[in-house]
């Protein structure tokens, strides 16, 4: 059998436990991991290595073999709609529909399904909310996520070290776990801050691809030009594309213009689907055996299984079936998915991620007791924080229209077919000097506010040909048809609000819950922070453009958000109205000992209960960093130094 078949072989034993067996109840194991993204994903990997049997759970499928969505960087936007893996959430920016019409992103449903965009209520339709994708599959949303790697604030750390008392998350300690996760390809070995023998791979797109396109070139020297004026120069674009931005020194500080780390294995994406994965084939030809990883795909867990009269957890009840979560656009409204039950010996985790955690802590009793009661829910554990805290970034775009087309993804047909000669060079060349050995945006420029809080950076304006300004469906299929356009889509990090919350609808674990943001004024801190730093950072951007047209004699007609929005007034109600997020975290936080609304303490273990762990973006008190998975991947390998040590 060659190595490829014994793979493959031993990947579809992984994979298929006991299909189709009603009541089907699986024993033997030490950890239960519910989830398999880059929180959940390292941490069963680890947890095997260190000689125990793990038990994954992993609502979704495995297609990433076989799915250029997946594998080709370029395509992380057609991966966010790839109906093979894509969960779906609808969720609110504002408490009222009012405000939340004010965005023509905000979407309607007919009775037969069809979604239909605003501005405006067509009749016989009822809101349906703003998208929010998310992904089903080995190695979670890091299959269709935009491959940025930013190593996160030191603060996050300290942060979480002063609030716990636990030393163990300061910031020189979770340095190390970077370290222990990242394969630095774009480095020669020894860069410091940096790991050469982890699980993730990193990289970036040679220079060489964009700089090529003149108009391209003309609009980065134009960024260099307009950073260097605010910051002091940063040498000629060659230099600053050749900086490494998580090795800089002072990097929370450090601005300018940047070429951007991605999570990619020389030309393709890196994620932890392939650590899982790999791990729990390499033990399975162990011989003897030690640890070992079963992965149960399309299997979504629906309750925390506790021993009677107690707060120790068990193992999981769960359901098989393919597309059975309503996140899912094809699951089916009558019941459906076969039960079963699993146990462990140790302890179970949940790593369902920002909405599903919370969603099956309070399906399991864990949550506010109100809450659960009026569903019907018996209360475990009465948790009032569990499904509050919700976070996440504001971004918004400014995008223009150039004289010409971009030649850098000339004759490309982002995989309309095998023969697209764009994909045939990345699939021929296997090299990150090919057009979709990238994300698609060349350039991140860290910035600072004049207001901002710390003396931290708090912004970060990204650049890339073609169109985006936020998610709709189909909005991955939009870009193509605007070659002429750029845009500069900026993030503002630190952001103050934490009133969002994740509500159960239904105890159906099949449902989705109501996921309501409470962005800026409707939610709490100090939003006019936030308001005016984004309003800083799209002027920035406008910023470039106006440099651009001085240096090229060229026009630059703006298109979004256009005619209108000239003042500060203006643009500030344009980005109270348009923001979008798409870093949702906090749901289940750690807290210090006295905090009523703390779900976790410092090692993960959920208040109230024994054998009860939570590892994903839900465990952050305040969210951390620019792009979220990073610390997420750092808190995965904290966890499993936790739990093994324990």
């Amino acid at each position: 059998m060659t190595g490829l078949l014994r793979i493959l072989a031993s990947i579809a034993i992984f994979f298929n436990l006991s299909r189709n067996v009603e009541g089907v109840q699986l024993n033997g194991y030490d950890y239960i991991v519910v989830g398999s993204g880059p929180g959940g994903g390292p941490l069963a990997a680890r947890l095997g290595l260190a000689g125990n049997k793990v038990l994954v759970i992993e609502a979704g499928g495995d297609i990433a073999p076989t799915d250029w969505n997946i594998s080709v960087p370029y395509f992380n936007s057609k991966a966010s709609e790839d109906p093979q893996i894509s969960w779906d959430f609808y969720v609110n920016h504002y408490p009222t529909e009012a405000e939340n019409a004010k965005d023509s992103k905000f979407l309607y449903q007919f009775p037969n399904g069809t979604l239909v965009q605003g501005p405006g209520q067509p009749a016989n339709s009822t809101p349906k909310g703003f998208l929010y994708p998310r992904t089903a599959a080995i190695g979670g949303c890091v299959n269709h996520n935009a491959l940025i790697m930013m190593y996160p604030y030191a603060d996050d750390w300290s942060n979480l070290e002063s609030t716990t008392g636990d030393t163990t998350w300061n910031p020189d300690k979770m340095s190390t776990y970077f370290e222990r996760f990242e394969n630095c390809q774009y480095l020669s070995p020894g860069a410091s801050r940096h790991g050469f023998n982890g699980w993730l791979s990193t990289n970036r797109v040679d220079e060489s691809v964009f700089l090529g396109d003149a108009q391209v070139l003309d609009m980065l020297e134009a960024g260099l030009e307009v950073s260097a004026q605010q910051v002091g120069p940063n040498g000629n674009l060659t230099e600053a594309l050749q900086r490494d931005l998580n090795g800089v020194r002072n990097y929370e500080t450090h601005q300018g213009l940047f070429n951007t780390p991605l999570n990619m294995d020389q030309y393709k994406r890196s994620s932890p689907r392939d650590f899982l994965v790999n791990t729990a084939q390499s033990l399975s030809t162990q011989d003897p055996v030690r640890g070992k990883i079963d992965i149960r795909t399309n299997c979504l867990a629906t309750k925390v299984l506790f021993a009677p009269n107690s707060t120790r957890a068990i193992g999981v009840s769960f359901l098989d079936g393919q597309s059975l979560y309503r996140a899912d656009a094809r699951a089916g409204a009558t019941p459906g998915g076969v039960p079963g039950t699993a146990y462990a010996d140790k302890e179970v985790i949940i790593s369902g991620g920002t909405f599903n955690t919370p969603q099956l802590l309070k399906l399991s009793g864990v949550g506010p007791a109100v809450e659960l009661e009026k569903l019907g829910i018996p209360v475990v554990v009465d948790l009032p924080g569990v499904g509050q805290n919700l976070q996440d970034r504001y971004e918004n775009s400014i995008i223009v229209n150039l004289e010409n087309p971009f030649s850098v993804f000339k004759n490309c047909t982002s995989g309309a077919s095998a023969s697209d000669p764009c994909l045939v060079e990345w699939n021929t060349l296997k090299s990150n000097k090919t057009k979709y050995a990238t994300n698609g945006r060349p350039v991140l420029i860290p910035q600072r506010s004049s207001g901002a809080l710390t003396a931290s950076n708090d912004l970060v304006v990204t650049g890339r040909p073609g169109y985006f300004a936020g998610y709709f469906p189909g909005y991955s299929k939009i870009g193509s048809k605007f070659p002429n356009s750029w845009t500069w889509p900026v993030l503002k990090a630190r952001t103050q609000n934490r009133a969002g919350n994740v509500t159960l609808v239904t105890n159906d674990p099949r449902d989705v819950p109501s996921i309501n943001f409470n962005y800026f004024d409707s939610g709490s801190g100090d939003f006019n922070y936030d308001l005016s730093a984004t309003v800083e950072g799209l002027q920035f951007a406008r910023d470039i453009i106006q440099q651009y047209v001085k240096d090229t004699n060229q026009t630059a007609t703006e298109i979004i958000p256009g005619p209108g929005y000239e003042t500060e007034a203006e643009l500030t109600e344009w980005v109270k109205d348009t923001s979008w997020g798409h870093h949702a975290c906090c749901t289940a936080k750690i807290g210090a000992d006295d905090d009523s609304m703390a779900v976790l303490d410092s090692k993960f273990r959920v208040r109230g209960t024994t054998g009860l762990r939570v590892v994903d973006a839900s465990v952050f008190p305040r969210i951390p960093g620019y792009y979220i998975q990073t610390p997420i991947y750092m808190i995965s390998e904290k966890a499993a130094d936790v739990i093994i040590g324990s």
